[in-house]
């Protein structure tokens, strides 16, 4: 990177302060902050950022996403990303338009002919339900009438004739009232798909405008347009967000940053709850956020060193999904603290800063291999289904320390051949033993691993002396059924009496420099193709 980047942790003291603006908006009554009829304050993000002045005190800003009491600025709080008021008249003007095209649509789905047509559609229905209901009692009779000697055939032909023609006069009687009605219904909902592509062309002309008169400056004194940033596109409300706006209100004071909280306030939406701490959102704020905290004056959202897209390797991609090969000791999301914001999902999106990227599953921090992106949420969705349902088919390879027995009696099922079997323990996370995980059989959770022995080998050279029986080398092919925590890493200890080669957490003290644990292959139907897809990786040990 050439420029030098900054992370901000949500430090004990900036939570702390952002409790303290919790209460302060408690406080106030839900009317004077734009409540809804229900007297509910409306819900949206809020955040404070602690920095230091020039002088070394310690000041702190604080900030709302959107709109406070439909108001941009607020006394207060820190004011909106510069560059509103150039096109101020522009959004004023289009605002109206978008307003009496709502109200225009508002009228159209309520003309009169709507509740016209309901009101009288289904007693036709009905009329026409009970007639017919008549008619195939008078038809049943008829057939066993004309079963009789003598039967006079000609006369219950007749009685079929006018039964049809009473339901085609009913029929006609219906569409003479309604069809008047169902082509002005018609022609009210064209008039409204006319209006919302209007609309929804309007919305983002302004964006677009926006976004180029909105401008950011970062703490190198470089200033850029919205537009100019990420020239590919930007979701609607790109910049109105609270990291940017206490970012960018710090660095036009002068101020170092130190820590950051946003939190939500209000009526929950979505798996937003009032009261709980959010990182900066995916898709409108960290894509700004690598220029927002740079120091140097050179550097642009997506610069990255030129390793970095080697340590990422694609093994599949379509318009839907993305899977890599994760490197050991990479995070497959970011942590908390900051000093834990490396991660795949990190440099997917200085790779890719155009681009949704969502994680359908994570792999350990200490284990390599396949991992899975969606590009949209709606494929994030049906991929997340199936890993829920379990429908998708996870094999990894493990290189384990010594022979592999059965610890624990009854905790595995071996074959004839004694080559393959099943570790059935229950797991659970003790509070007190975090992150350690371990074999409970009151409160752990199902958990269930195939395995099956694939050589055993003596230790390499490079892994230390290690040339006891003892100590040889079993690979294996671990194939969890459940998804638990730690599920491999502790069924092999627990179940086959071994530990993983570099598992240090479980008691592995043999000199390596990785954890020995890879996932070789994932195997899913296709999200929106159904196409069975199977993803393969190579192990690297």
């Amino acid at each position: 990177m050439t420029g030098e980047l900054l992370w901000l942790p949500r430090t004990a003291e900036v939570e702390a302060i952002a409790r303290d603006l919790m209460q302060e908006l408690r406080r106030i009554p839900p009317e004077s902050a734009q409540g809804d009829r229900s007297g509910q304050r409306e819900g949206k993000m809020y955040g404070v950022l602690l920095a230091e002045g020039p002088g070394g005190d310690r000041q702190v800003l604080k900030a709302f996403s959107g709109l406070l009491n439909g108001k941009a600025e607020v006394l207060g709080w820190v004011p909106p990303i510069l560059g509103r008021d150039r096109v101020a008249r522009q959004e004023v003007e289009t605002l109206a338009q978008l307003e009496a095209l709502k109200q225009h649509l508002m009228a159209l789905q309520w003309i009169p002919e709507r509740s016209h047509w309901a009101s009288l559609a289904e007693p036709f229905e009905q009329r026409l339900r009970e007639m017919g209901e008549r008619h195939r009692q008078a038809k049943a009779q008829r057939e066993h009438q004309r079963a009789a000697p003598g039967a006079g055939l000609e006369a219950l032909n007749q009685q079929s004739r006018q039964d049809g023609m009473e339901r085609r006069r009913l029929k006609q009687e219906r569409d003479a009232v309604l069809g008047p009605l169902k082509t002005a219904i018609a022609q009210a909902d064209e008039q409204i798909r006319q209006i919302k592509r209007q609309r929804k062309h309007l919305s983002q002309q302004l964006q677009t405008q926006l976004h180029q008169a909105h401008v950011l400056t970062n703490f190198g004194g470089r200033s850029q347009s919205l537009a100019q940033l990420l020239p590919g596109g930007l979701p609607t409300g790109t910049g109105e967000c609270c990291a940017p706006k206490l970012l960018q209100a710090a660095a036009a004071q002068g101020l170092k940053p130190i820590a950051m909280a946003e939190f939500w306030w209000g009526a929950s939406l979505g798996d937003k709850v009032q009261g709980e701490f959010y990182g900066a959102c995916a898709e409108r704020c960290q894509p700004l956020m690598g220029f927002l905290l740079s120091r140097s004056a050179g550097v642009r959202v997506g610069e990255i060193v030129a390793p970095l897209a080697a340590t990422l390797p694609v093994l599949y991609e379509d318009e839907f999904l993305l899977a890599i090969d994760k490197p050991a000791g990479l995070l497959s999301v970011p942590g908390r603290t900051a000093d834990r914001q490396d991660s795949a999902l990190r440099r997917l999106r200085q790779l890719r800063p155009t681009q949704t990227l969502i994680p359908v599953h994570r792999l350990d921090q200490a284990t390599s291999g396949i991992l899975l992106f969606a590009k949209d949420p709606q494929s994030h969705s049906l991929l997340s289904r199936q890993f829920q349902q379990r429908q998708v088919e996870k094999i990894y390879e493990a290189l384990v320390v010594g022979p592999v027995v059965g610890s624990i009696a009854g905790s595995i099922a071996l074959d004839a051949e004694q080559s393959q079997g099943e570790i059935d323990l229950p797991l659970w996370g003790d509070p007190r033993d975090r992150p350690r995980q371990s074999v409970h059989a009151d409160h752990g959770k199902p958990s269930l691993t195939r395995f099956r022995l694939l050589e055993h080998r003596p230790a390499a050279p490079h892994l230390g002396k290690m040339t006891a029986p003892a100590e040889r080398h079993t690979r294996l092919e671990l194939i969890p059924i459940t998804g638990r925590t730690h599920q491999l890493r502790v069924h092999v200890k627990a179940g086959l009496g071994s530990v993983i080669l570099g598992d240090r957490l479980y008691g592995c003290q043999a000199p390596t420099d990785r954890l020995h644990l890879h996932a070789k292959a994932l195997s899913f139907r296709h999200c929106h193709t159904g196409a069975w897809i199977e993803v393969r990786s190579q192990v690297p040990f």
